[in-house]
């Protein structure tokens, strides 16, 4: 499912995988390339669910990967989604949640 999104997102975002940013490496990271376009940080779980994955989101402060790296010039100013996807092994469901951060 993820790939799926990857693939249909690169005509109109920047996408990055492992991506270091605030105090870690976040899974996905979706940088806009079309003005007024959403960020997007999505984290992925296994055995946990997506309010997990929003508070590592906020604890380890990847939306400041929005921000620019030292000697950019470039910084995003928009809205900022942190999208968390859980898994559960046993049921084989999805969950997840959005949450704007900015």
């Amino acid at each position: 499912m993820v790939n799926l999104v990857y693939l249909s997102a690169r005509d109109t975002y920047r996408v990055e995988r492992e991506d270091k940013a605030g105090t870690g490496y976040v899974d996905f990271i979706f940088y806009p390339e079309i003005r007024g376009a959403d960020g997007i940080i999505l984290e992925l779980k296994v055995d946990h669910g997506p309010e997990e994955a929003i508070a590592q989101i906020k604890k380890k402060k990847y939306a400041l990967r929005f921000l620019g790296k030292l000697g950019e010039e470039q910084k995003y100013t928009g809205r900022i989604l942190a999208v968390g996807i859980g898994y559960d092994r046993k049921t084989k469901k999805h969950s997840c949640r959005i949450e704007v951060l900015r």
